[in-house]
């Protein structure tokens, strides 16, 4: 069975943000194999550049997305999609046996060369989100998508 992967720069969440996270995980229950990986926000030390630090979280954000799995990189420019279209793709993503890593980058951001090396760009909105606020976003949305999937009431409109 393929996974969904969920690679995120960023730990120690706010208390709030962890809580709608674990709720959602929750809910999901076995309906789907959904891992979170954590990695560690580069040192904002002085003398280096933003390019530097972002450059420097993408080759480890790349070593930790498994061999043959389709990258999808969340971005504010990414392509926007409805629920019922995000469902539909993780239908079919999944469908096809390789795993998935939705990627959110730290706070600066990803580097040109790991979004040019994704599957796909998605927006989860045309606003800059605050790193918790994108997870707990995404993983409701992951939530909405196979309630709908699964014929659950969950999802309206």
């Amino acid at each position: 069975m393929a996974r969904l992967l969920i690679i995120a720069v960023g730990h120690k969440l706010p208390a709030w943000a962890d809580a709608a996270c674990a709720e959602f995980r929750k809910r999901l229950g076995r309906s789907l194999r959904l891992e979170l990986l954590e990695l560690r926000p580069e040192p904002r030390r002085s003398g280096r550049s933003v390019e530097q630090i972002v450059s420097a979280e993408s080759v480890r954000i790349s070593a930790v997305v498994p061999t043959g799995a389709r990258r999808i990189v969340l971005d504010e420019r990414g392509e926007a999609m409805t629920t019922r279209e995000l469902a539909a793709a993780l239908q079919r993503w999944l469908g096809e046996g390789r795993d998935t890593a939705f990627v959110i980058g730290g706070a600066d951001g990803l580097s040109a060369a790991l979004k040019g090396s994704a599957d796909a760009m998605l927006q989860l909105s045309a606003f800059t989100l605050p790193h918790a606020l994108a997870r707990v976003i995404l993983l409701e949305q992951i939530y909405r998508a196979q309630s709908l999937l699964d014929n659950h009431p969950y999802h309206r409109e």
